[in-house]
């Protein structure tokens, strides 16, 4: 089977580490940034489908970051992690891209199955293992 990455970006180091663990025992390839501007290097030499950014990023905001990744990339399961929960918050969202939000704390079993559902949905389209031109 193909290699599945993930990239996760979030400032907190302690959360970093933690979903790295979570999802690499998972089995997937685990990519960190700490800030918007790392994820979108990593992205210049990685071709990942799919993410989860936290919203509040020093430099590129994680509003900033999902706009920046789907000028590239259209198809990519990108999601959304805050500590803050509004309506107005979601909505911005979903206009500028994410496919999901997860309010933190997050229970690590939801990412896990967030992340397994992007993998079945990115095969069903028949995306994953395949370079997007």
């Amino acid at each position: 089977m193909n290699e599945k990455k993930i990239l996760v970006v979030d400032d907190e180091v302690l959360i970093l580490d933690l979903l790295r663990e979570v999802f690499q025992s998972a089995g997937y390839t685990v990519l960190t940034a700490e800030s918007g501007e790392e994820a979108l290097k990593i992205l210049q030499h990685e071709s990942i489908m799919v993410m989860f950014l936290d919203i509040k990023l020093p430099g590129i905001s994680g509003i900033e970051l999902c706009k920046k990744i789907r000028v590239e990339n259209q198809i990519c399961v990108i999601h959304a992690m805050t500590g803050y929960n509004n309506i107005y918050g979601l909505l911005e969202c979903r206009a500028v891209g994410f496919d999901d939000f997860f309010v933190k704390p997050v229970r690590m079993n939801l990412l896990k199955k967030a992340a397994q559902d992007a993998f079945e949905k990115l095969e069903r389209w028949d995306i994953v293992g395949h370079e997007l031109a």
